[in-house]
């Protein structure tokens, strides 16, 4: 497909290879893509509305700057991908993976992050409050200063996670191997405080 113009809504692309394509402060909205490749796309500004990118490749691609509300990216791959300045808002990002993904400065809002991979993701300062990453992947992410305030991190992996100055009280924390990251420095509450102290083999007395 040669220099592809932006679909027109409640189109269905399938298999498409999109490499390197110009979508510039363009506008989709209500679009489906599966198994679409956006290798070193430029879509940076980029606004998408009830949009799904599902099994996408996007290793590369630039999409600082860009907006998307209640857009499904499932199961789709951002290596190396830009996305700073990036707006989520009521989005799933489910089972997606971001290996040197830049994501930092972005917000996110009322977001399912659950099954994603953020391995060594910068993320620090990132305000996360409320919102799923039941099994998500932090192992050697950087979430200093986070606000990870009533999120559910059930059974998320935080081997090794920097979280020093990052606040998770009220969050969900079944399943999380307190033994796996320092605590020095976060913010917990007194039931997580309990687990933590549990988890390294002290006795706690009524």
């Amino acid at each position: 497909m040669a220099d592809p113009q932006p679909p027109a809504p409640g189109t269905v692309w399938e298999g498409e290879d999109l490499a390197r394509v110009d979508w510039d402060w363009a506008r989709l909205e209500q679009v489906t893509f599966i198994d679409c490749r956006f290798d070193d796309a430029d879509m940076s500004e980029l606004v998408t509305t009830r949009c799904v990118f599902e099994r996408c490749v996007l290793t590369g691609a630039s999409l600082s700057g860009s907006r998307h509300e209640g857009t499904a990216f499932l199961s789709c791959r951002f290596d190396r991908a830009k996305l700073s300045n990036v707006t989520w808002s009521g989005c799933k990002l489910t089972g997606s993976q971001f290996p040197g993904a830049t994501l930092r400065p972005m917000t996110s809002s009322e977001c399912d992050w659950s099954y994603v991979s953020l391995r060594g993701v910068d993320l620090s300062g990132v305000d996360l409050s409320g919102q799923k990453l039941t099994e998500a992947d932090l192992t050697d992410t950087v979430l200093t200063d986070a606000d990870l305030t009533r999120a559910d991190l059930r059974r998320a992996r935080l081997q090794s996670t920097q979280l020093r100055g990052a606040d998770l009280r009220g969050a969900q924390t079944d399943g999380v191997n307190w033994r796996g990251f320092d605590p020095t420095g976060v913010r917990l509450d007194l039931a997580q405080a309990v687990l933590f102290t549990s988890a390294h083999g002290a006795l706690v007395a009524g």
